[in-house]
Formats: structure tokens, C-alpha cells, sequence
């Protein structure tokens, strides 16, 4: 018997060295050509340009704004008087509250009359005796110069007579003054108020002696309605402010620029308009500011005297004045003031900004922008000077229930003229 055979699958032919390197160097070879055709298609496409930035713009606008100085101050009485005895005498009785309003005429001490009145006796008692004498030496001299016309007097009959009428309407006038003086001397012995106004602590008590004219004051009486504040201001400012006004870069041509508010200790406003009476004409050497007296209406007793407070005194109109908004201006590396600004190209420009003063949550600017200049407010980091954007209109929210600074102003300028 003839055994089956077995069939088994032909074995793969070996390769030669040479073929196998060649298929290895192929295989590598492909993929780094595929890249290199990839890298070539990419330089062939450049990327897109990256977007214009946008920014918030402010377009400046000339407009007029009524210029305020806020200055501190001290309030000070309208009226102040010391009361002091004109009299020498003994305190009777005091006849005032302390701390209370007083009325003008009203008496707050009495001193003892007695002697006032014993001295104005006496002096009516002399004026009467004297002015009894003059009947009978006016008729003698009558008599003696219808004598002397007929011989029976001689003429220095009638001089001694003429003399002696003299002598005595001499007398009758003195004493008439003496009577007057003491009649004045009574009424001294009721020390009144010489005006209306709160009177403070009494220096003496019923029983005290006191001396005409002493040099320490019995009381002393202010008026506090209406009250003076007394703030001062630098000259420089007042030289640089009559400046602006010749040059014709403010007006006061309003009626109302010489009204003043008020700011109290604790910040509030206060509720009364006051008024600028008028300005010192000396400079004081130790501070180099002069004095503005302001007048406020005090019904409520508000403001005391030496009552520390800030008055907000208008200057005049600028009617060409620039404002933007703070946050629009920056500082370069010397410290000036600076703002980025479109042009009419859309190019980034660097502005040197010349700023007066901070009004509200602006800045008044005196120099370095134009109206119709476009100043960014919002996307500063996005720019630098050079680069080109694209602008929006800036929407600036003022406090809810406030007014912003410009309306504010503007108002005040139309209420003024």
C-alpha cells in the first residue's frame, strides 16, 4: 500500500540583500516627499490679515460751561458787640438768658441807680436856682440903661449889671448841661442791647462792681442771620483769572455769577444761596491771598461763627470750553498729559494735552484738540499711535437720577443769563 502525501505550502522565496534595501529606502522615501509636497502648498497660501481693531470715540465739541473755584473758609458774624458798663456801679439784677436771642433796645443788666438819680437831683436843683436869678438881673440891667439916658446911673453901673446877666445865663447853662449828663449817666445804669442777635455767657453775676468802659466785656452779642464767610483766595489765582478775562476767554455777563453755594463740615450742601459781597483790596504778606466776603441767609441757625466750610464761588462763562471724558486721557513717560486720537485717515494719533481743570468726571482741555478731533475713550490697549481702526460712537452713562457735569453746567449758564 502506497501512503498518501502529504501536500505543504510552497515556502517564500527569499530575497535578495540588494532588492530589500532598495524596498526599505522606498518605503522611507514616500512619506518625506508627501510632507515636503504639503509644506509647499502651505507657503503657497498665505494667512488672512488679522481684523481692524474697533474703538469708542468721543467727537470733541466747543460749548459753554460756567467755571466754578471751590475755596475753604470760615463763617463769621454778620454783627458783634461787646457789651461793656458805661458807668461805674453794682450789678442789681441780669435780666437775659444765656445762649438766647436778644432783641435790639432790650435791657440785660441793671446797675444801682441811686447815685445817678441823686446826681440828676442835684443838678435840676442847681439849673433851677440859677435860671431864678435872671428875671431880676435882666430887669436891673433894664433899669440901668433907662438911667444912664438920664444921668442917674454912670456907665459902669450899667457894665457891672450887663456882666453880672451874663454870668448868670453862663451859670443857668451849665448847669442845664450837668443835668443832661446825669439824666445820661440814669440811663447808662440800664446796660441794653445795641442790636438783635444770640447772646453768649455772662462775664459777672448779680452783685458784681463793674467800671465804665472795662476791657473785659460783660456779654457779647452776634447776629448770625444773615452770617458772613470770610474764604480766602491765592492772588495768583486772581491774577490769572483777570487774565482770562481780558484776553475774552471768560464772560460775566450774567446777573446771577456773583450767587455762592455752600458746603458744610460734614459735606452736605447747604440749602441757602449765598452772595459775593465784595473782595479785599490787600493781599495779606504771610499767606499771599486776598479776603472774599460772602453773605448767607441763616433762618435755621445752620452756621455758627468759626464754623470751617467750602464755598464754590463762580468765576465767569468760557464759551468755547473743550470737555472729555477722564478716562481718555493717559500720561507718557515725562508725566504730560496724552490722548489717542482717529484721524481723518482712521490712523492712531498721539495727542500732548494742555488740562485746566476736573470738572465732574471730565477734563477741560485748553490745548491740544480741535472740534471735530475724534479722541478713543474705549479700546486704548488694543491701539498704538500709527495703527488703523475702525470708530464708534462712545455712549458715556451718567449716575442714575444726576445729571452729568455738562448738563449741570449748562444749566447754571442759562440760568445766569
Amino acid at each position: 500500500m502506497i501512503p498518501s502525501r502529504l501536500t505543504h505550502p510552497s515556502p517564500t522565496p527569499k530575497l535578495r540583500p540588494a532588492v530589500r534595501r532598495a524596498r526599505l529606502r522606498a518605503g522611507f522615501l514616500l512619506p518625506a516627499a508627501g510632507a515636503v509636497l504639503l509644506a509647499g502648498c502651505q507657503r503657497q497660501a498665505p494667512p488672512p490679515p488679522p481684523p481692524v481693531p474697533e474703538v469708542a470715540v468721543v467727537t470733541v465739541s466747543r460749548q459753554p460751561i460756567l467755571l466754578t473755584t471751590e475755596l475753604p473758609g470760615r463763617t463769621a458774624p454778620f454783627l458783634i458787640a461787646e457789651i461793656r458798663p458805661q458807668v461805674n456801679g453794682l450789678i442789681l439784677k441780669r435780666l437775659f438768658t444765656e445762649g438766647t436771642d436778644v432783641r435790639q433796645g432790650q435791657v440785660l443788666y441793671q446797675i444801682d441807680p441811686a447815685p445817678f438819680q441823686a446826681a440828676l437831683d442835684n443838678a435840676q436843683a442847681a439849673l433851677g436856682r440859677a435860671e431864678a436869678n435872671l428875671p431880676a438881673i435882666q430887669s436891673r440891667v433894664d433899669r440901668y440903661r433907662q438911667a444912664l439916658a438920664d444921668k442917674a446911673v454912670s456907665q459902669q453901673d450899667l457894665d457891672d449889671a450887663e456882666a453880672a446877666l451874663r454870668q448868670a445865663k453862663a451859670d443857668a447853662a451849665y448847669y442845664k448841661a450837668t443835668l443832661q449828663t446825669a439824666q445820661i449817666n440814669l440811663g447808662y445804669a440800664r446796660v441794653t442791647s445795641p442790636i438783635s442777635g444770640r447772646i453768649g455767657t455772662s462775664a459777672v453775676t448779680d452783685g458784681a462792681i463793674v467800671t465804665a468802659y472795662q476791657p473785659v466785656p460783660l456779654a457779647t452779642i452776634q447776629q448770625l442771620d444773615p452770617i458772613y464767610v470770610n474764604v480766602p483766595q491765592a492772588a495768583t489765582d486772581l491774577l490769572r483769572l483777570e487774565q482770562r478775562l481780558k484776553a475774552g476767554q471768560l464772560k460775566r455777563n450774567g446777573a446771577n455769577l456773583n450767587k455762592v453755594r455752600l458746603f458744610l463740615p460734614d459735606g452736605s450742601k447747604y440749602a441757602q444761596e449765598g452772595t459775593l459781597q465784595f473782595q479785599d483790596v490787600s493781599v495779606d504778606p504771610t499767606t499771599g491771598s486776598v479776603i472774599l466776603r460772602m453773605v448767607f441767609p441763616n433762618p435755621d441757625g445752620v452756621l455758627l461763627p468759626g464754623m470751617f466750610v467750602r464755598g464754590v464761588v463762580q468765576e465767569g462763562v468760557n464759551e468755547q470750553a473743550i470737555l472729555i471724558p477722564q478716562q481718555t486721557v493717559a500720561r507718557d513717560p515725562k508725566g504730560h498729559p496724552v490722548a489717542l486720537v482717529v484721524g481723518a485717515d482712521g490712523i492712531v494719533q498721539q495727542r500732548e494735552l494742555t488740562l485746566d481743570r476736573e470738572i465732574g468726571d471730565q477734563w477741560l482741555v485748553s490745548a491740544g484738540l480741535e472740534a471735530g478731533d475724534q479722541v478713543i475713550a474705549e479700546g486704548v490697549q488694543k491701539v498704538r499711535p500709527g495703527v488703523s481702526v475702525k470708530t464708534v460712537p462712545f455712549e458715556q452713562k451718567p449716575a442714575p437720577g444726576k445729571a452729568g457735569p455738562v448738563a449741570a453746567a449748562a444749566a447754571a449758564v442759562e440760568k445766569s443769563n
